[in-house]
Parts: C-alpha cells; sequence; structure tokens
C-alpha cells in the first residue's frame, strides 16, 4: 500500500515515548490489517532512538528495538455464547458480530492498561471459521509491548446525536428493526465504554473510503480471497449484502465524522491508492 511510507514517515517524531498506543480504523476491505500489519514490521527500524518504556530503566537496553505489534478489534468479540445471548435478550441482531455492543470492552480496556502499564499481555485470538473466541493457551503472550496498533472498522467512532435513529438507513434496519431497538443498543453500547477504550489510544489514523459504495465491492473481493486461500463457499451476493448492511450506518457516519476529531485522515480512492492526507 502506498500508504505504509507515508505513515511510517508520519509516526517517526511520534517515536518519542513508550508506550505508544496507535489507532488505525477503516471500513470493511479499505486495507487497514495489511497496513497495520506492516507497521508493526516496520516501525521498530524507523526511529535510531528508542527511550526506556516509561521513561524509566530500559528493559532490554537503552537501544533495544522496541516490540511493535498488530491486534485486530475483531480479537476481542465476545465469546459465541455471550453472542447469542445478547441476540436472546436484547435484538437478534446482535447475532451477528461487528457493530459495538459485540466486543469485551472490559477484556480490551485490561489490555490497553497492561501495555500502558508496560505489563506482561497476552492478546486474544479470535476464530472466524468456528465463530468463537480461541481458549487462552492459544493467545498470543508478550514480556511488554512497546507500540501497539489497535485496527478496527468502528475504531474511535462516536455515538450518533439520538434523532439521527429514527428513520431506518437499509432495508435491514426497516424490516429487523423497525423499531430502532438494535441501532439504539449499538448507538449506546458506542457510547459508553467504547469511548474509554477510545481515550487510550495516543493517535488515530482513519483510512477513509471514498464513500459507502465503495464498501461492499471492497468486501466481496475480500469474501473471494479468503474463498480462494481457504478452498471454502463464500457468502452469497445476497448474504453479503446483508451482512454489510449491518455496518452500513455507522460506515456513513464515520465518512462524516472521523475526519473532524481523528490525528491524520488518509483519504482513498476506489483502488485504495492515497488521494487525499488531513492532520488534525
Amino acid at each position: 500500500m502506498d500508504a505504509l511510507p507515508l505513515l511510517l514517515d508520519w509516526l517517526k517524531p511520534r517515536l518519542n515515548r513508550t508506550p505508544l498506543i496507535i489507532g488505525l480504523a477503516g471500513a470493511q476491505g479499505s486495507g487497514k490489517s495489511t497496513l497495520a500489519a506492516g507497521l508493526a514490521q516496520r516501525l521498530p527500524a524507523v526511529s535510531d532512538r528508542w527511550p526506556a518504556a516509561g521513561g524509566g530503566v530500559p528493559t532490554a537496553g537503552a537501544n533495544a528495538a522496541p516490540v511493535a505489534v498488530a491486534v485486530s478489534l475483531d480479537d476481542f468479540y465476545l465469546t459465541r455464547a455471550r453472542r447469542q445471548a445478547l441476540a436472546a435478550n436484547v435484538h437478534p441482531l446482535h447475532a451477528t458480530r461487528g457493530p459495538p455492543g459485540t466486543h469485551d470492552l472490559p477484556l480490551l480496556i485490561d489490555t490497553l492498561l497492561r501495555v500502558r502499564a508496560g505489563r506482561p499481555v497476552s492478546l486474544p485470538m479470535f476464530d472466524k471459521l468456528a465463530d468463537d473466541r480461541l481458549p487462552p493457551q492459544h493467545w498470543r503472550h508478550f514480556a511488554r509491548i512497546d507500540i501497539l496498533i489497535l485496527e478496527g472498522w468502528c475504531i474511535g467512532a462516536r455515538p450518533q446525536p439520538a434523532a439521527l435513529l429514527a428513520e431506518p438507513i437499509n432495508a435491514l434496519e426497516a424490516g429487523e428493526d423497525p423499531h430502532a431497538r438494535w441501532r439504539t443498543h449499538v448507538n449506546q453500547a458506542l457510547a459508553g465504554h467504547y469511548q474509554r477504550a477510545w481515550a487510550m489510544l495516543d493517535t488515530l489514523i482513519f483510512l477513509a473510503a471514498p464513500d459507502w459504495a465503495t464498501v461492499p465491492r471492497w468486501r466481496a473481493q475480500q469474501e473471494a480471497g479468503l474463498s480462494r486461500a481457504t478452498g471454502r463457499k463464500g457468502m452469497s451476493p445476497a448474504a453479503l449484502t446483508r451482512f454489510c448492511a449491518h455496518y452500513e450506518r455507522l460506515t456513513r457516519w464515520q465518512l462524516l465524522d472521523t475526519p473532524r476529531h481523528a490525528s491524520l485522515t488518509l483519504r482513498l480512492d476506489g483502488q485504495r491508492r492515497v488521494v487525499g492526507v488531513e492532520e488534525k
């Protein structure tokens, strides 16, 4: 991605303290996972001077390379059993993982606090084929993390004004959430502990899709790639349309609202090329 060298240059002067927690947001298919992995691989070599964690005694020598790790918000999904309970007790649409309310925020916040304190960290892992979190023995374990890149589609998102929730935005909301119970619960969840988690980010980078219509196309490309890689049959066009509809409201809102408060917004074209840069 042409965004990687741009972000490495932008982040270099910010590598003057540890730990550093970077939020990387972007719609489905925008390339954020690839970019986060590239940053985790390349950032340790960007700075020729690395301070000790927390400004104190170096944990591995004053000039030791930092430990940089990328993790997806997807790995913090609630377990399948907890999401099924949420679907049964709050709204059936919560059975689909992804929207706010389907993540384990206490686990995420505890992880960020551990990174901030320079303590040992265990990063969860979610098995999307099994639709469940892996047991702790399969998690990634680190003595410390100096740079954490937290990537996810709704990282940094703020709740919508309540008045905007009244009218359905697509056929899914009109047919399956006519009384706005699901989208109201999603918005309330976003206004709660998610904001506490976002407040712990040192910087927020937003990959802005050109428009909502591009996002389902990007997601279809992802699905085709997964099918080729795994040999499993992907979602049908109808199933993919319904799946993406769960994300449409908040994605549209992020395209409007997130550039107002993101540290850096990279505007992408339909081929994920950077065509604009906005810095706060």
